[in-house]
């Protein structure tokens, strides 16, 4: 098993610039926790080629790699245009329509059939909001916009509606045609794009469901409908994303910095993972050293408590995705050797959905305070339990002991959580030893190091939570 010592998880986009084996096989080694899977590029081959080369390097290194499969979601793009650009100047006004059309100065197109949800008044953002426009007038089946912030217009550039309550479902024909490969491929995590309330998990749910798989979802927060109804997402997915590219552009930048906080202060409460996304090293994309305002970014989120950051094109088509890792890696580290802000969040809990176990959890998070414990060891099979050891933020390490592989891969992404995979049914006694023997051989403990471990009694791979027991090594 490889030897990671930071509890924030580091997700690397895989791209043109990191598909090759042994570049990514240099990265996980270096700190990659979980491989993403961008799908509003790339081909299915190319994908499964990465799912498969991840795959074995896990077995070679021995360590659980997470795959998180990115859905497109209904991004909204302009279309094709009659020349390379088209300028367009403050006070300019033109027609925008749905469908094929070639766009000209007088008239654009722009895809997935929402001109009927967008009313006179709302703006429109094209370009990441380098062109801002107004509606002024709802014709039939067109809108007449006008020019607030100019510039050059490229065809496929993307759209956003900060302003309109788009009916269209945030999973499209293509989301569900690479979920379907998603799904016969066995990714861990799947991340869904441009949510804006709970019924588009629900959606995502029961279509995965349909298909007999209980894969994990990551809801996207881009949308400030998705702001307005966070409580009730979180409350149905099973881990977030805070994407701040959209979110900053459907969002006044000012406000996402704060909105990021909350989100994670919620997320922890909750014992869900949260992800913060977007151009965290983004100068690393052409420079090997990140910026002094990056390195505060990737610090400020490790200190807010997220259970991961992500690299996005700094992996996928930088010039450094190596040095990307290693940089992001180190600055964690840091970060976490230096701060206690960091730890012991186990008090701020309110509620406990099953009493007995994890007040059990909580018990076993607090007495490895008291007792200066190197680990907290968690015998599970759902990974329940693991969620909430993570979520207790303890200091000492998270060893999470599971009989299915599949689960092992899913607990990675948890903040501090590192899967060994164990399927042994003997008594629970000659269980407990073997553990620690295999901790032992692979350098997580050592001669005296005190640690707790926790299990459900008297079969441990079945039941809730029910047992923990201090141990001492003496080996």
């Amino acid at each position: 098993m490889k030897q990671i010592n930071n509890r924030t998880k580091i997700i690397a986009t895989i791209g043109p610039s990191s598909s090759d084996y042994d570049i990514l096989k240099e990265m996980i080694k270096s700190g990659v926790d979980v491989v993403r899977l961008n799908f509003s590029h790339g081909e299915h081959k190319d994908h499964k080629n990465t799912i498969s080369n991840v795959r074995k390097i896990s077995d070679e290194l021995g360590t659980p790699i997470t795959v998180l499969q990115d859905l497109q979601g209904p991004k909204i793009r302009v279309g094709k245009l009659n020349k390379d650009s088209i300028q367009l100047k403050d006070d300019d006004e033109f027609l925008i329509s749905s469908g094929n059309r070639i766009g000209t100065k007088e008239e654009i197109s722009i895809d997935n059939n929402v001109i009927g949800d967008i009313k006179s008044g709302e703006r429109i953002l094209i370009d990441d909001g380098k062109i801002e426009l107004r509606v002024v007038e709802k014709l039939k089946n067109k809108i007449k916009v006008q020019v607030i912030r100019g510039g050059k217009l490229l065809e496929r550039k993307g759209v956003n509606l900060p302003e309109s309550d788009i009916k269209l479902s945030s999973v499209t024909d293509k989301d569900i045609k690479d979920l379907m490969f998603g799904l016969k491929n066995d990714v861990d995590w799947i991340a869904l794009s441009f949510v804006r309330s709970e019924k588009d998990i629900k959606e995502l749910k029961k279509i995965i469901k349909k298909n007999g798989f209980n894969t994990k979802i990551v809801a996207k927060i881009e949308k400030p409908q998705a702001i307005k109804n966070i409580d009730a997402i979180i409350e149905e997915s099973d881990g977030l994303m805070v994407a701040r590219g959209d979110l900053g552009v459907e969002m006044p930048m000012e406000s996402v910095p704060i909105i990021q906080k909350r989100i994670v202060s919620k997320c922890n409460l909750a014992c869900k993972p949260v992800i913060i996304a977007t151009q965290m090293l983004e100068s690393m994309i052409s420079q090997k050293t990140p910026t002094r305002a990056e390195s505060n970014d990737v610090a400020n989120a490790v200190l807010d408590g997220t259970d991961a950051v992500m690299l996005s094109a700094e992996s996928a088509t930088g010039s450094y995705p190596l040095l990307a890792v290693k940089s992001m890696n180190k600055i964690i580290n840091s970060v976490e050797k230096t701060s206690n802000l960091i730890y012991f969040k186990f008090e701020k809990f309110k509620k406990l959905r099953n009493k007995i176990s994890e007040s059990l959890i909580t018990t076993a998070c607090r007495l490895s305070k008291q007792i200066s414990a190197k680990a907290i060891v968690t015998m599970t099979k759902s990974g329940y339990s693991a969620f909430r050891v993570s979520g207790s933020r303890p200091k000492a390490k998270i060893y999470i002991v599971t009989n299915d592989i599949k689960t092992g891969n899913e607990l990675n992404l948890l903040w501090g959580v590192r899967s060994l995979y164990y399927d042994k049914t003997e008594n629970i006694d000659s269980t407990l030893q073997n553990i620690e023997k295999i901790l032992v051989e692979n350098n997580h403990l050592s001669k005296n190091d005190k640690y707790i471990i926790t299990s459900s009694m008297p079969s441990h791979w079945k039941g809730h939570t029910n047992m923990m027991k201090v141990n001492e090594v003496s080996l």
